[in-house]
């Protein structure tokens, strides 16, 4: 059992990084995407508006990173419900956006910065922190159907529950027998 049990534990934290791995690797794309576009908009079309330059390019992001997320790197672990599933990730990346356009925002604005490159890096950093937030939100909260559809990790949850309380229930009686007399009140033997 407790062999089963650590094969098991093997595979998700194996299946945890895998998602790390995919999840950064959309999250590449995803970066230089968001900030090719913004470096775009803020010295062209939209260089008086720099943190709506942040909320474009980071919707286009976005829009690439539900794509690659739900068919590649949380394709198991996709909803049933798909609405719902766009709902939290659209949530969840509304979020990450207010949280890098206010990184730009504090630097434009509170700190007076106006070299784009500068703002370039407010909007990087912004865009790193939301990137945390957002894998932990997708993991958890987005992405969150049971892994009991992977055939790997087909009836982990009955494992981890059921067996294990079985196999306490129907072990100790086999291997503890119980006695009656002095033993079975817990006095020893002499």
């Amino acid at each position: 059992m407790n062999r089963t049990i650590s094969e098991r534990i093997s595979g998700l934290v194996s299946l945890f990084w895998r998602e790390v791995a995919k999840f950064g690797t959309v999250g590449g794309i995803a970066f230089i995407l968001d900030n090719g576009v913004y470096w775009w908009l803020i010295n062209g079309p939209m260089d008086d508006s720099v943190v709506k330059a942040r909320f474009v390019s980071a919707s286009v992001a976005t829009l690439f990173s539900w794509v690659a997320n739900r068919y590649w790197t949380f394709r198991h672990r996709r909803q049933a419900n798909a609405l719902r599933e766009l709902v939290l990730f659209i949530v969840i990346n509304v979020i990450g956006m207010v949280i890098s356009a206010g990184c730009v925002w504090i630097a434009r604005y509170p700190l007076e910065i106006t070299e784009p490159t500068m703002l370039l890096f407010a909007g990087i950093f912004g865009t790193v922190l939301a990137t945390v937030m957002r894998f932990f939100a997708y993991r958890f909260l987005v992405f969150n159907a049971e892994l009991d559809a992977e055939p790997e990790f087909a009836d982990d949850r009955e494992i981890f529950e059921s067996h294990h309380g079985q196999h306490v229930a129907t072990k100790l009686p086999a291997e503890a027998p119980e006695v009656d007399g002095p033993q079975a009140s817990g006095t020893p033997r002499s």
